[in-house]
């Protein structure tokens, strides 16, 4: 199964911001005993790259990404530690290609059509929408999916447990990021057990859609 019919599969993208590389792998494993095992973990901090190298050699079943990848030199980084896949915040050609032909999937942050147009043009079939509260939600996504049939959308921004079914019921979402199950107080305090208790929340929620 190629990895965005496992993540389509999985439908929720948990977005991971680790400020220490040492809980890397007991959020992954929450995050596995939750019943999700997939991570996007985040280029905001300096134990990013550290990070996807540890979950990715503990667990090397779980799919990890690199998210918040804004130049090329990151996308290096990411895909050298071990990220299977790679989501930016916004459409950057430089780091669109590189994915690209590395063979690496990618998930460019668009909100308008033009940047939809960029995004075709490398080929791509699926893109992150974000900040998807701000940007309209599931309404804006409907209405840019409208003239680009081929397009479909990861939202994240804003997603939460509230208005996660709203989103994965349009065909036009392949899944959702969000923090909820991995909010930086968790894991800052280390309550991995909570995070494996809303993971399997969310799991059991996303299942009805």
């Amino acid at each position: 199964m190629d990895i965005y019919k496992q993540i389509e599969a999985l439908k929720i993208v948990p977005v991971v911001k680790l400020d220490a590389a040492e809980d890397a792998v007991p959020l992954a494993k929450a995050l596995i005993d939750g019943g999700l095992p997939i991570a996007e973990i985040t280029f905001r901090t300096a134990a990013a790259e550290e990070s996807i190298r540890a979950v990715s050699v503990a667990f090397p079943q779980m799919l990890v990404g690199a998210g918040t990848v804004v130049n090329v030199e990151q996308a290096e980084r990411a895909v050298k530690a071990g990220a299977k896949f790679i989501v930016s915040p916004g459409f950057s050609p430089a780091v669109t290609k590189f994915a690209v032909e590395k063979g690496i999937p990618i998930f460019p942050g668009v909100c308008t059509p033009t940047e939809i147009m960029a995004a075709l043009e490398f080929g791509l079939k699926v893109v992150k929408f974000f900040p998807a509260k701000q940007y309209g939600g599931l309404a804006t996504i409907k209405a840019l999916a409208a003239p680009f049939p081929g397009i479909r959308f990861m939202p994240t921004g804003g997603v939460s447990a509230e208005n996660l079914l709203e989103y994965l019921s349009s065909d036009k979402v392949i899944a959702c990021g969000g923090s909820w199950m991995v909010k930086e107080s968790l894991i800052g305090a280390r309550s991995f057990g909570e995070v494996a208790r809303l993971t399997r929340e969310a799991v059991a929620l996303a299942v009805k859609a």
